[in-house]
């Protein structure tokens, strides 16, 4: 049998292992090459609150990603942890097939006024999200007489998850490359990204560009494409593709046209992330589908949501059990998961989010040093998302930059030679001088202009 080597500790050998020891032993981390952990073990969090993480010994590290995207208003928020402890002592789980219960109702119903759609499939994690939508689209089609319409398009450098089906869509070599053999790939269309605008090409000949490329799929296509999912406004995963609101607008133009469906995966733009409730808000349009995960419990408990129209979930209604929508997961609808939600929906109101576009732009005056560093290019900004591209980054840029922003008391996880903000929305003023301070002083000592 092959012995892995250990982390290094500092602890006798008498006393027991540390947590972080016992983490590499047992715990397989996501997105990690394990190996990496044999002289760097993971950092233990030991207690949060607000934007600050604290570890064993107490020391502070500012949460600079919101923890992977999903915290919104700050760890500990008593709002929430409220919102959960009362429905603790009502009811924790129930499943949702047969039964019923008031925060999955309540929940439902919120989403609905505030999306325009009314109705909403529940599961646990984003890229289960867009199974059920790619799922649901392809059903729809089948069950109107048009089964043959059962492919996908995705966005170059689209981002939906890494479960098998989400992977189709995904265009992240590095995420798909290996389960290539699993996977029935969707078709690919440009992004307009700002990035990529050839000199002399301006804005709106860019767009036209690259919504002519969809066109030109969609007539060759349209009867055997179910659906094209996006990510509406920004690209996480792709490097913080910032692209207009114009494109968007006439995706949703070619999708009716065409008569495809479009899925807006806002999992991670959502829930205010981007200045609006929805991203989507922004171009004017509304999709047939809808995700939301990340954020929708504030970061509290595991959920995902699907929100569609009347009209998919017409195509459904009927005596054969068939012709359901027989998807299911054992969580569905969890009452905890969605009592935090429902939390999180009230926390997120129209003054929060004027609120939020005021915090936006005074932390964009203070980050104004990373706009004008001579290593970083492409200064960008979306709500309250920051990125910026590293000018010749090392390649081993991302692990080392983590490493130096860590030690300067801050979580920062870059994204190839992406280095990007997304706070939670309770950060304020000092919090922000001091990311802007680590990030620079990071940035420094690993990449030191030239």
């Amino acid at each position: 049998m092959r012995v892995f080597p250990m982390p290094q500790t500092t602890m006798s050998e008498s006393s027991p292992a540390s947590i972080a020891a016992r983490s590499v032993r047992h715990v397989w981390h996501p997105c990690t090459q394990m190996k990496r952990h044999a002289d760097s073990p993971p950092l233990e969090i030991t207690r949060a609150e607000g934007v600050w993480l604290y570890d064993a010994q107490g020391r502070p590290l500012l949460d600079a990603i919101s923890s992977w995207w999903v915290n919104l208003f700050g760890h500990n928020q008593p709002r929430i942890k409220a919102a959960i402890a009362a429905q603790m002592d009502r009811v924790e789980h129930v499943m949702l097939a047969g039964l019923t219960h008031a925060p999955v109702v309540e929940l439902s119903e919120r989403l609905a006024a505030r999306t325009g759609l009314d109705h909403a499939h529940y599961a646990s994690d984003g890229a289960s999200a867009t199974e059920i939508a790619l799922k649901m689209s392809a059903h729809y089609w089948r069950n109107v007489g048009r089964a043959q319409k059962n492919r996908f398009i995705g966005l170059a450098g689209g981002y939906h998850g890494e479960t098998v089906g989400a992977l189709a869509v995904t265009d992240v070599a590095l995420f798909r490359a290996s389960y290539a053999p699993l996977v029935r790939i969707a078709a690919t269309v440009p992004v307009p990204d700002p990035r990529a605008r050839p000199a002399g090409v301006d804005e709106a000949a860019w767009v036209e560009r690259a919504a002519d490329a969809l066109e030109q799929h969609l007539q060759r296509h349209a009867d055997e494409t179910a659906a094209l999912i996006v990510e509406p406004l920004v690209q996480c995963a792709a490097g913080f593709v910032c692209y207009p609101a114009q494109y968007l607008a006439r995706v949703r133009a070619l999708c009716t046209r065409y008569a495809v469906h479009l899925v807006a995966d806002e999992i991670a733009v959502g829930m205010g992330r981007t200045g609006t409730f929805l991203a989507c808000e922004q171009a004017g349009v509304k999709p047939d589908f809808v995700c939301l995960s990340k954020g929708l419990t504030g970061g509290y408990l595991p959920l995902s949501v699907v929100l569609t129209t009347e009209a998919v979930y017409g195509a459904f209604y009927a005596d054969e059990v068939a012709r359901g929508f027989l998807h299911s997961h054992s969580y569905t609808g969890n009452p905890l998961a969605c009592a935090a939600a429902l939390a999180s929906l009230d926390l997120l109101d129209d003054a929060r989010l004027r609120d939020n576009a005021a915090l936006a732009q005074r932390l964009d005056a203070l980050f104004a040093p990373l706009h004008a560093h001579p290593r970083l290019r492409h200064a960008r900004r979306r709500g309250l998302i920051w990125a910026w591209d590293v000018a010749d980054a090392p390649t081993d840029f991302p692990a080392r930059y983590a490493a130096a922003a860590q030690q300067r008391g801050v979580l920062l996880r870059p994204i190839g030679a992406t280095l990007y903000f997304m706070p939670p929305y309770a950060i304020d003023d000092d919090a922000a001088l001091q990311l802007r301070d680590a990030a620079l002083g990071a940035l420094d000592a690993v990449a030191p202009a030239p």
